[in-house]
């Protein structure tokens, strides 16, 4: 009989509350899939899996979001689970670098994954080996008016000088060409992230955002002058300061703004305003260096194995069935999101099947996970904020890449 306890923590109590021994055909598994939806595809993997094993009996501890994050190296470090929920990328390194989390290198060749996930997998290497199975992700592209581009003649552009074109056109016929709201930060994280994966590449965003690359290196100066050069040519919003991310959505609605470098979340709602699949499209964020490997934005959801774990056994079995194609079909319709298996099927949506293709056939460079997942906190949190100051005040570049730089010396 599964057990499921839903645990709603504080962090003073988070040690306490976050470890359940295992003993024999138990598997202990710590996540915070907390709201109904995902809690419940959840649930289904559960199920579909104690069919399949019925010596293995799960338990699953459900922590709300907030708490989790709180809780879990208390938690890792001191009765750990089996497996516990985290994130790719960066946001995985300090646990790996803590010895906190176990590497499942034979359960990536055992399964294939090496192939299946090969564009996954970059964010899952660390030190050569694999840490956990990514289960669900969601794109990041170019959402745009695919019948004002229609209208007006505007093909979809492929690189830096196409794109910089149709933004002319779309300028000369009184439309903003990037609709944007960064009254929260991070939506200029991605326009960032975009420019530097185009500008530099995937490796080099990474050693970026982990600390390894000055701020005022030529390379993110490069990087920065083509963002300046959106700004320079009115490409923005112009009071994108004062919106969020949502208000941004009106002015690509009502045909007032062209595009939109946003996530797939944005889709939505943006059909609840009026929009529909003829007059909406997506297109891949265009290249602008030659040479250098197309990477996308592509926040990815993970799980793993802790170093810690009473039943390695049974938790690697586990691991091997979520990553599983048909497991990740059934689990990412109920999500509405895209599984990280090559193998797997996508819910009959336009833009899900799209993305699908654009992350496993034409991304050959790598998936990132967005800027504040993929540097620590404290640097994401100065570098977004430089980023909207830029966004309003370009002439203060110097001065807030030198910012940018005493922060990382101080941080890593």
């Amino acid at each position: 009989m599964k057990r499921i306890f839903k645990n709603q923590i504080a962090l003073a109590l988070a040690g306490i509350l976050a470890g359940t021994s295992a003993v024999a055909g138990t598997l202990v598994i710590n996540g915070d899939t907390s709201d109904p939806a995902p809690k419940a595809a959840f649930q289904a993997v559960i199920d579909g899996f104690e069919a399949e094993n019925p010596d293995v009996d799960v338990v699953y501890n459900l922590f709300d979001h907030e708490g989790y994050k709180a809780a879990i190296r208390n938690f890792l470090s001191a009765d750990a689970p089996d497996i516990a929920f985290w994130y790719a990328g960066n946001r995985m390194a300090p646990f790996v670098e803590a010895g906190l989390f176990a590497p499942i290198d034979d359960v990536w060749a055992d399964q294939g994954l090496y192939s299946l996930m090969a564009s996954s997998a970059p964010g899952m290497t660390m030190d050569g080996q694999k840490w956990g199975i990514p289960y669900t992700y969601y794109n990041w592209g170019v959402y745009y008016r695919q019948d004002i581009f229609e209208n007006l003649g505007i093909a979809v552009p492929t690189n830096w000088d196409e794109f910089m074109a149709a933004g002319e056109t779309l300028k000369a016929n009184g439309i903003t060409p990037i609709t944007i709201g960064t009254k929260y930060l991070w939506t200029a994280g991605g326009v960032f992230d975009y420019l530097n994966l185009r500008t530099n590449g995937y490796e080099f965003h990474m050693a970026l955002t982990s600390g390894d690359i000055a701020w005022t290196d030529d390379r993110v100066r490069a990087t920065m002058a083509n963002y300046q050069q959106l700004i320079d040519g009115g490409f923005f919003l112009e009071n994108h300061a004062a919106l969020s991310w949502q208000e941004a959505l009106a002015p690509m609605a009502n045909g007032e703004a062209a595009m939109y470098v946003m996530g797939n979340f944005a889709v939505a709602p943006l059909k609840e305003l009026g929009l529909d699949d003829s007059s909406l499209g997506l297109f891949q964020f265009p290249a602008i260096t030659p040479g250098v490997p197309m990477a996308e934005e592509a926040p990815t959801d993970t799980i793993h194995l802790t170093a810690g774990a009473k039943n390695p056994v049974d938790a690697k079995r586990f691991l091997a069935y979520a990553a599983r194609p048909d497991v990740q079909t059934a689990w990412n319709k109920a999500l509405g999101q895209l599984p990280t298996n090559a193998g797997a099927g996508v819910t009959d949506d336009k833009f899900l099947n799209q993305a699908f293709n654009m992350l496993n056939n034409d991304a050959p460079g790598g998936v990132a996970q967005f800027y504040d997942r993929d540097t620590k906190a404290e640097m994401a949190s100065i570098g977004m904020e430089a980023f909207q100051e830029f966004m309003v005040k370009p002439e203060r570049l110097e001065k807030i890449l030198e910012r940018l730089e005493k922060a990382r010396q101080k941080l890593y």
